[in-house]
């Protein structure tokens, strides 16, 4: 196929990556996509599905990747081809959370292989909601030439962008913001779980707290899901722990003792089985533990 420079791909369609194809096609922007596993007809909502990465990063430009971590993009550039399927100039935003050295690897690779390709560095904050209400925030870094064409993409998908420099920048900033979400997220099970044992029902603390200056407002909302016995999956606890081990790696070795007691603790939480619930579920591990 030859590539239109308008249209946007969007490989890997999980829990982020398909509603944000769909914002983008609901935006006007013609949109492709590509999964390793097919998504049933319904679930893809009209969505144009190419067989191949390939196909799909041919045929558009402006490519999209938003996969679980390093491994799975590095599979999908080179395994699957969409590497040297882009077409000179195209466009390669790569809006997966994978850490430092995993997009230093990328920027590598291009320059080694692709030079003649764009590569935005874009990884994205928010959850499962803010991924379908298009209200993610875009921590974008890359060559200043590509943010006018890269506007209409990040407006569909978020409702804030921030450009913080060359290409790596973006991916330093998120693992900084997931540090934050990382604790926020343990204020709220530690300061819970202590409640439960001193005999306070998690409606009294919501009824204390909510709306106070104490917690952010994304906290006020975890809270109110925790209260309804809410822990599907926003963000799994997983993916979270995945997040806080990058930020660990991308540290260096003893730190950030406090991330590092965090990440054993939620390591444990895993392995007791809450891994692929909300990461607020942590909570419930620690409960168990009473």
């Amino acid at each position: 196929m030859d590539p239109t420079p308008t249209t946007v791909a969007v490989l890997g369609l999980g829990t982020m990556g398909l509603p944000m194809a769909l914002n983008v096609r609901n935006a006007g922007i013609p949109t492709v996509v590509w999964n390793r596993t097919p998504p049933p007809a319904a679930v893809l909502d009209g969505l144009q599905a190419v067989p191949s990465a390939a196909g799909a990063a041919a045929s558009a430009g402006i490519v999209v990747t938003m996969v679980a971590d390093a491994d799975a993009v590095l599979t999908i550039a080179r395994d699957h081809g969409m590497l040297a399927a882009l077409a000179p100039g195209a466009i390669w935003v790569q809006m997966s959370t994978i850490g430092v050295a995993g997009t230093a690897g990328l920027i590598e690779l291009v320059a080694a292989e692709r030079p003649d390709v764009v590569f935005v560095d874009a990884p994205v904050s928010g959850s499962a909601e803010p991924a379908r209400n298009g209200t993610l925030t875009v921590s974008a870094s890359g060559p200043v030439s590509a943010r006018v064409a890269l506007e209409p993409l990040f407006g569909a998908v978020g409702e804030r962008t921030v450009w913080v420099g060359e290409a790596g920048a973006g991916s330093r900033m998120k693992l900084v913001a997931n540090t934050w979400l990382a604790l926020a997220t343990e204020a709220v099970a530690s300061s819970l779980s202590l409640a439960h044992r001193l005999g306070l029902a998690t409606s009294a603390v919501l009824e204390a707290l909510d709306a106070s200056p104490l917690i952010s407002a994304w906290q006020g909302a975890k809270l109110r899901r925790i209260a309804a016995d809410d822990f599907s999956a926003q963000f799994a606890l997983s993916l979270a722990l995945k997040d806080v081990r990058l930020a660990l790696d991308a540290a260096g070795p003893d730190s950030l003792p406090t991330l590092e007691a965090l990440s054993a603790q939620w390591q444990r939480a895993v392995d007791e089985g809450y891994g692929n619930q909300d990461l607020t579920a942590v909570l419930a591990a620690l409960d168990a533990r009473a």
